[in-house]
Protein backbone atom coordinates (compact mmCIF):
# COMPACT_ATOMS: atom_id res chain seq x y z
CA UNK A 1 0.00 0.00 0.00
CA UNK A 2 1.43 3.33 -1.03
CA UNK A 3 1.19 6.03 1.99
CA UNK A 4 2.98 9.24 -0.18
CA UNK A 5 0.63 11.98 -0.64
CA UNK A 6 0.24 13.48 -3.86
CA UNK A 7 0.95 16.76 -4.53
CA UNK A 8 -2.13 18.25 -4.36
CA UNK A 9 -2.64 16.57 -0.39
CA UNK A 10 0.56 17.76 0.69
CA UNK A 11 -0.74 21.23 -0.64
CA UNK A 12 -3.38 20.62 1.29
CA UNK A 13 -1.51 19.57 4.72
CA UNK A 14 0.62 22.51 3.96
CA UNK A 15 -2.31 24.63 3.73
CA UNK A 16 -4.41 24.01 6.56
CA UNK A 17 -0.95 24.05 8.64
CA UNK A 18 0.20 27.66 7.91
CA UNK A 19 -3.36 28.56 8.77
CA UNK A 20 -3.71 27.13 12.18
CA UNK A 21 0.21 28.25 12.27
CA UNK A 22 -0.55 32.43 11.70
CA UNK A 23 -3.91 32.02 13.19
CA UNK A 24 -4.95 29.77 16.23
CA UNK A 25 -3.42 31.24 19.56
CA UNK A 26 -3.40 28.47 22.05
CA UNK A 27 -4.14 30.78 24.94
CA UNK A 28 -7.08 33.09 22.93
CA UNK A 29 -8.77 29.54 21.96
CA UNK A 30 -8.86 28.54 25.94
CA UNK A 31 -10.09 31.83 27.15
CA UNK A 32 -12.55 31.59 24.28
CA UNK A 33 -13.98 27.85 25.48
CA UNK A 34 -13.53 29.28 29.59
CA UNK A 35 -14.91 32.43 29.40
CA UNK A 36 -16.60 33.14 26.12
CA UNK A 37 -18.59 31.42 23.43
CA UNK A 38 -16.57 28.06 23.78
CA UNK A 39 -14.96 28.16 20.29
CA UNK A 40 -13.80 31.12 17.66
CA UNK A 41 -16.34 31.97 14.85
CA UNK A 42 -13.65 33.74 13.15
CA UNK A 43 -11.48 30.73 12.92
CA UNK A 44 -14.06 28.73 11.46
CA UNK A 45 -15.22 31.42 9.20
CA UNK A 46 -11.31 31.33 8.14
CA UNK A 47 -11.47 27.15 7.58
CA UNK A 48 -14.47 27.85 5.20
CA UNK A 49 -12.26 30.35 2.96
CA UNK A 50 -10.04 27.42 2.71
CA UNK A 51 -12.20 25.21 1.44
CA UNK A 52 -11.52 22.69 4.66
CA UNK A 53 -14.84 22.58 5.55
CA UNK A 54 -15.99 21.95 2.32
CA UNK A 55 -13.00 19.64 0.90
CA UNK A 56 -14.66 16.11 1.67
CA UNK A 57 -18.44 16.64 0.59
CA UNK A 58 -19.75 16.29 -3.39
CA UNK A 59 -18.66 18.42 -5.84
CA UNK A 60 -22.58 18.99 -6.58
CA UNK A 61 -23.29 20.15 -2.78
CA UNK A 62 -20.66 23.11 -2.94
CA UNK A 63 -17.84 20.64 -1.98
CA UNK A 64 -14.72 19.70 -3.51
CA UNK A 65 -15.43 15.90 -3.76
CA UNK A 66 -12.52 14.76 -1.73
CA UNK A 67 -12.46 11.38 0.36
CA UNK A 68 -11.43 10.18 3.89
CA UNK A 69 -7.23 10.77 3.30
CA UNK A 70 -8.03 14.42 2.86
CA UNK A 71 -10.22 14.26 5.95
CA UNK A 72 -7.07 12.59 7.66
CA UNK A 73 -5.24 14.84 6.85
CA UNK A 74 -6.94 17.77 7.79
CA UNK A 75 -8.08 15.93 10.96
CA UNK A 76 -4.52 15.64 11.88
CA UNK A 77 -3.35 19.02 11.38
CA UNK A 78 -6.35 20.04 13.31
CA UNK A 79 -5.20 17.85 16.31
CA UNK A 80 -1.69 19.03 16.04
CA UNK A 81 -2.73 22.66 16.91
CA UNK A 82 -5.49 21.40 19.60
CA UNK A 83 -8.24 23.14 17.52
CA UNK A 84 -11.41 22.64 19.32
CA UNK A 85 -13.81 24.16 16.39
CA UNK A 86 -16.82 21.20 16.03
CA UNK A 87 -14.91 20.09 12.52
CA UNK A 88 -15.75 16.52 13.27
CA UNK A 89 -19.22 16.39 14.64
CA UNK A 90 -20.01 19.29 11.90
CA UNK A 91 -18.13 17.66 8.69
CA UNK A 92 -17.23 14.09 9.15
CA UNK A 93 -20.66 13.24 11.23
CA UNK A 94 -23.51 15.36 10.00
CA UNK A 95 -22.13 15.78 7.13
CA UNK A 96 -21.76 12.08 6.46
CA UNK A 97 -25.45 11.82 7.89
CA UNK A 98 -26.71 14.18 5.23
CA UNK A 99 -24.61 12.38 2.58
CA UNK A 100 -26.16 8.67 3.08
CA UNK A 101 -29.33 9.67 3.73
CA UNK A 102 -30.22 12.19 1.29
CA UNK A 103 -33.47 13.86 2.17
CA UNK A 104 -35.23 17.45 0.51
CA UNK A 105 -32.98 19.70 2.67
CA UNK A 106 -29.92 17.89 2.26
CA UNK A 107 -28.34 19.69 -0.47
CA UNK A 108 -29.06 22.76 0.94
CA UNK A 109 -28.12 21.80 4.32
CA UNK A 110 -24.47 20.19 2.73
CA UNK A 111 -23.69 23.72 1.18
CA UNK A 112 -24.31 25.39 4.51
CA UNK A 113 -21.66 23.47 5.64
CA UNK A 114 -19.25 24.11 2.96
CA UNK A 115 -19.37 27.40 3.44
CA UNK A 116 -19.23 27.59 6.86
CA UNK A 117 -22.98 28.93 8.18
CA UNK A 118 -24.36 25.09 8.77
CA UNK A 119 -23.17 23.13 12.25
CA UNK A 120 -24.56 20.03 13.23
CA UNK A 121 -24.67 17.94 16.17
CA UNK A 122 -25.55 14.45 16.56
CA UNK A 123 -27.99 13.52 19.50
CA UNK A 124 -26.99 9.70 19.69
CA UNK A 125 -26.02 7.99 23.11
CA UNK A 126 -28.65 7.54 25.72
CA UNK A 127 -28.08 7.62 29.74
CA UNK A 128 -28.51 3.59 29.37
CA UNK A 129 -26.79 2.56 25.97
CA UNK A 130 -22.84 3.76 26.80
CA UNK A 131 -21.63 3.38 23.33
CA UNK A 132 -24.05 1.01 21.72
CA UNK A 133 -25.19 3.77 19.42
CA UNK A 134 -28.30 1.15 18.26
CA UNK A 135 -29.45 0.65 21.93
CA UNK A 136 -32.31 3.88 21.26
CA UNK A 137 -34.77 4.18 24.18
CA UNK A 138 -35.82 7.34 22.56
CA UNK A 139 -38.73 7.44 20.34
CA UNK A 140 -40.17 8.73 17.55
CA UNK A 141 -44.12 8.31 16.84
CA UNK A 142 -46.91 10.35 13.84
CA UNK A 143 -48.70 12.62 15.09
CA UNK A 144 -51.31 13.70 12.28
CA UNK A 145 -48.60 15.45 9.99
CA UNK A 146 -45.94 15.40 12.45
CA UNK A 147 -43.64 13.33 14.66
CA UNK A 148 -42.94 13.27 18.21
CA UNK A 149 -40.09 12.51 19.85
CA UNK A 150 -39.26 11.48 23.67
CA UNK A 151 -36.34 10.67 25.13
CA UNK A 152 -32.97 11.64 26.27
CA UNK A 153 -29.47 12.34 24.88
CA UNK A 154 -26.30 12.40 26.40
CA UNK A 155 -22.64 14.39 25.67
CA UNK A 156 -24.09 16.07 22.89
CA UNK A 157 -20.97 17.71 21.55
CA UNK A 158 -20.86 20.90 19.49
CA UNK A 159 -24.85 21.49 20.80
CA UNK A 160 -23.61 24.82 22.45
CA UNK A 161 -22.84 25.82 19.03
CA UNK A 162 -24.72 24.28 16.53
CA UNK A 163 -27.48 25.31 13.84
CA UNK A 164 -29.05 22.29 13.37
CA UNK A 165 -29.67 18.58 15.65
CA UNK A 166 -29.73 15.60 13.92
CA UNK A 167 -31.52 12.75 16.44
CA UNK A 168 -31.68 9.08 16.35
CA UNK A 169 -34.90 7.61 17.70
CA UNK A 170 -36.90 4.54 17.40
CA UNK A 171 -39.75 4.26 15.75
CA UNK A 172 -40.36 0.41 15.32
CA UNK A 173 -38.41 -2.22 16.89
CA UNK A 174 -36.99 -3.58 20.34
CA UNK A 175 -34.46 -1.37 22.23
CA UNK A 176 -31.23 -2.68 21.15
CA UNK A 177 -32.32 -3.70 17.73
CA UNK A 178 -30.71 -2.07 14.41
CA UNK A 179 -33.97 -2.24 12.51
CA UNK A 180 -36.20 0.35 13.21
CA UNK A 181 -33.83 3.31 13.81
CA UNK A 182 -34.57 6.66 12.51
CA UNK A 183 -33.15 10.40 12.18
CA UNK A 184 -34.67 13.50 12.25
CA UNK A 185 -33.28 16.83 11.16
CA UNK A 186 -34.49 19.86 13.50
CA UNK A 187 -33.36 23.52 13.33
CA UNK A 188 -31.69 24.54 16.82
CA UNK A 189 -30.73 27.74 18.53
CA UNK A 190 -29.03 26.50 21.99
CA UNK A 191 -29.39 30.14 23.35
CA UNK A 192 -33.40 28.64 23.30
CA UNK A 193 -34.26 25.42 22.54
CA UNK A 194 -37.44 25.03 20.98
CA UNK A 195 -40.65 24.19 23.02
CA UNK A 196 -40.43 19.99 24.28
CA UNK A 197 -36.19 20.19 24.84
CA UNK A 198 -33.94 21.01 27.47
CA UNK A 199 -30.62 21.54 26.93
CA UNK A 200 -27.57 21.31 30.16
CA UNK A 201 -24.45 22.62 28.44
CA UNK A 202 -21.32 21.93 30.11
CA UNK A 203 -17.66 21.84 28.87
CA UNK A 204 -16.15 18.10 28.76
CA UNK A 205 -12.38 17.99 30.43
CA UNK A 206 -11.11 18.16 27.16
CA UNK A 207 -12.77 21.94 26.59
CA UNK A 208 -15.50 20.81 23.87
CA UNK A 209 -18.65 22.30 24.49
CA UNK A 210 -21.73 19.44 25.32
CA UNK A 211 -25.02 19.46 26.63
CA UNK A 212 -27.71 16.42 27.53
CA UNK A 213 -31.02 16.86 26.09
CA UNK A 214 -34.08 15.83 27.22
CA UNK A 215 -37.20 15.40 24.70
CA UNK A 216 -40.65 16.05 25.78
CA UNK A 217 -43.76 15.72 23.18
CA UNK A 218 -41.34 17.33 20.71
CA UNK A 219 -42.76 17.59 17.97
CA UNK A 220 -41.33 18.13 14.14
CA UNK A 221 -42.76 18.29 10.99
CA UNK A 222 -42.62 15.03 8.54
CA UNK A 223 -39.61 16.56 6.53
CA UNK A 224 -37.90 16.14 9.58
CA UNK A 225 -37.17 12.51 9.04
CA UNK A 226 -33.59 11.84 6.96
CA UNK A 227 -33.82 8.63 4.64
CA UNK A 228 -35.86 6.08 5.11
CA UNK A 229 -37.95 5.38 8.21
CA UNK A 230 -35.81 2.80 10.38
CA UNK A 231 -33.05 2.28 8.26
CA UNK A 232 -30.76 4.58 9.71
CA UNK A 233 -28.51 2.07 11.40
CA UNK A 234 -26.37 1.38 8.30
CA UNK A 235 -25.95 5.30 8.22
CA UNK A 236 -24.97 5.93 11.43
CA UNK A 237 -22.61 3.05 11.90
CA UNK A 238 -20.74 3.67 8.99
CA UNK A 239 -20.60 7.37 9.60
CA UNK A 240 -18.99 6.89 12.89
CA UNK A 241 -16.19 4.68 11.79
CA UNK A 242 -15.55 7.41 9.36
CA UNK A 243 -15.67 10.06 12.33
CA UNK A 244 -13.46 7.32 14.44
CA UNK A 245 -11.02 7.23 11.26
CA UNK A 246 -10.75 11.33 11.58
CA UNK A 247 -10.37 11.28 15.63
CA UNK A 248 -7.33 9.06 15.16
CA UNK A 249 -5.95 10.52 12.89
CA UNK A 250 -6.53 13.94 15.09
CA UNK A 251 -5.13 12.11 17.78
CA UNK A 252 -2.14 11.26 15.76
CA UNK A 253 -1.61 15.39 15.13
CA UNK A 254 -1.58 15.91 18.88
CA UNK A 255 0.80 12.95 19.99
CA UNK A 256 3.37 14.52 17.31
CA UNK A 257 2.82 17.95 19.10
CA UNK A 258 3.24 16.46 22.39
CA UNK A 259 6.34 14.41 21.30
CA UNK A 260 8.23 16.76 19.39
CA UNK A 261 7.35 19.32 22.49
CA UNK A 262 8.82 16.71 25.13
CA UNK A 263 11.82 16.28 22.90
CA UNK A 264 12.09 19.75 22.90
CA UNK A 265 11.81 20.25 26.85
CA UNK A 266 14.46 17.42 27.72
CA UNK A 267 16.90 19.15 25.93
CA UNK A 268 16.84 22.42 27.69
CA UNK A 269 15.73 21.02 31.02
CA UNK A 270 19.08 20.43 32.78
CA UNK A 271 19.61 18.28 35.98
CA UNK A 272 23.31 17.84 37.32
CA UNK A 273 24.68 20.11 35.20
CA UNK A 274 23.58 18.44 31.80
CA UNK A 275 20.23 18.26 29.84
CA UNK A 276 18.06 15.29 30.76
CA UNK A 277 17.84 14.19 27.07
CA UNK A 278 21.27 13.13 27.75
CA UNK A 279 20.12 10.40 30.19
CA UNK A 280 19.98 6.98 28.86
CA UNK A 281 16.57 6.14 31.02
CA UNK A 282 14.85 9.04 29.35
CA UNK A 283 16.18 8.80 26.16
CA UNK A 284 14.42 5.12 26.07
CA UNK A 285 11.33 6.30 27.08
CA UNK A 286 11.23 8.55 24.34
CA UNK A 287 12.20 5.71 21.17
CA UNK A 288 9.38 3.85 23.30
CA UNK A 289 6.51 6.84 22.97
CA UNK A 290 8.12 7.18 19.28
CA UNK A 291 7.07 3.38 18.54
CA UNK A 292 3.51 3.88 19.91
CA UNK A 293 3.07 7.46 18.07
CA UNK A 294 4.75 5.63 14.44
CA UNK A 295 2.41 2.54 14.98
CA UNK A 296 -0.70 4.98 15.48
CA UNK A 297 0.04 6.58 12.47
CA UNK A 298 -0.03 3.37 10.40
CA UNK A 299 -3.16 2.16 12.31
CA UNK A 300 -4.50 5.55 11.24
CA UNK A 301 -3.74 5.57 7.62
CA UNK A 302 -5.48 2.30 7.26
CA UNK A 303 -8.49 3.04 9.13
CA UNK A 304 -8.90 6.11 6.77
CA UNK A 305 -8.10 3.60 3.65
CA UNK A 306 -10.48 1.22 4.73
CA UNK A 307 -13.55 4.00 5.32
CA UNK A 308 -15.07 3.41 2.18
CA UNK A 309 -14.83 -0.60 2.21
CA UNK A 310 -17.17 -3.23 2.88
CA UNK A 311 -18.73 -2.76 6.73
CA UNK A 312 -16.79 -5.92 7.94
CA UNK A 313 -13.37 -4.70 6.72
CA UNK A 314 -14.41 -1.17 7.51
CA UNK A 315 -14.70 -2.56 11.26
CA UNK A 316 -11.87 -4.59 11.86
CA UNK A 317 -9.74 -1.76 10.59
CA UNK A 318 -11.27 1.04 12.34
CA UNK A 319 -11.39 -0.84 15.43
CA UNK A 320 -8.10 -1.71 15.36
CA UNK A 321 -7.19 1.48 14.67
CA UNK A 322 -9.18 2.43 18.04
CA UNK A 323 -7.36 -0.04 19.97
CA UNK A 324 -3.72 1.08 19.08
CA UNK A 325 -4.36 4.64 19.39
CA UNK A 326 -6.26 4.36 22.74
CA UNK A 327 -3.20 2.52 24.21
CA UNK A 328 -0.59 5.02 22.63
CA UNK A 329 -2.66 8.16 23.57
CA UNK A 330 -2.25 7.14 27.40
CA UNK A 331 1.52 6.04 26.86
CA UNK A 332 2.58 9.48 25.13
CA UNK A 333 0.27 11.04 27.17
CA UNK A 334 1.10 10.27 30.66
CA UNK A 335 4.86 9.84 29.63
CA UNK A 336 4.85 13.53 28.46
CA UNK A 337 3.44 15.18 31.52
CA UNK A 338 5.90 12.87 33.79
CA UNK A 339 8.79 13.97 31.88
CA UNK A 340 8.02 17.50 31.89
CA UNK A 341 7.37 17.15 35.71
CA UNK A 342 4.72 19.39 37.73
CA UNK A 343 4.46 21.66 34.98
CA UNK A 344 3.15 18.95 33.25
CA UNK A 345 -0.17 19.71 34.26
CA UNK A 346 -0.55 23.25 34.71
CA UNK A 347 -2.55 25.43 32.90
CA UNK A 348 0.40 27.83 31.59
CA UNK A 349 1.75 24.70 29.77
CA UNK A 350 0.37 23.35 26.73
CA UNK A 351 1.07 20.28 27.46
CA UNK A 352 -1.40 19.50 29.66
CA UNK A 353 -3.96 20.72 27.52
CA UNK A 354 -2.94 18.43 24.80
CA UNK A 355 -2.82 15.22 27.86
CA UNK A 356 -6.69 16.31 28.09
CA UNK A 357 -7.61 15.91 25.10
CA UNK A 358 -5.47 12.34 24.45
CA UNK A 359 -7.01 10.86 27.23
CA UNK A 360 -10.90 12.08 26.09
CA UNK A 361 -9.98 10.41 22.91
CA UNK A 362 -9.01 6.87 24.69
CA UNK A 363 -12.78 6.84 25.26
CA UNK A 364 -14.25 8.60 22.42
CA UNK A 365 -16.64 6.28 20.10
CA UNK A 366 -15.83 3.64 22.48
CA UNK A 367 -13.21 2.80 24.88
CA UNK A 368 -10.26 -0.05 23.56
CA UNK A 369 -12.41 -2.42 25.33
CA UNK A 370 -15.71 -1.88 23.32
CA UNK A 371 -13.33 -1.91 20.31
CA UNK A 372 -11.30 -4.85 21.00
CA UNK A 373 -14.90 -6.88 21.26
CA UNK A 374 -16.02 -5.67 17.91
CA UNK A 375 -12.73 -6.02 16.06
CA UNK A 376 -12.98 -9.99 17.48
CA UNK A 377 -16.55 -10.61 16.10
CA UNK A 378 -15.45 -8.68 12.72
CA UNK A 379 -12.97 -11.34 12.28
CA UNK A 380 -15.44 -14.50 13.02
CA UNK A 381 -16.30 -16.31 9.79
Amino acid sequence: MDFTFTDEQQMLRDAVSGFLAARYDLVKSRTAVKSGPGWQPEIWRGLAELDVLGLTLPEETGGSGGGPIESMIIAEELGRALVVEPYVDTVVVGGGLLRRSGGERTGELLRGIADGTVRLAFAALEPQSGEVRHDVATTARRDGDDWVIDGSKIVVTGVPVATHLIISARTAGERRDQDGISLFLVDFDPAGPPAGVEAHQYRTIDDRAAADLTFSEFRVPANALLGEEGRAWPVIDATIDEAIAAVASEAVGLMRKVLDDTVEYTRQRQQFGVPISSFQALQHRMVDMLIELEQSIAAAYLAAYAVEAEPAERARAVSAAKVTIGRATRFIGQNSVQLHGAMGMTEELAIGHYFKRLTAIEYEFGSSSDHLARYIAATKP
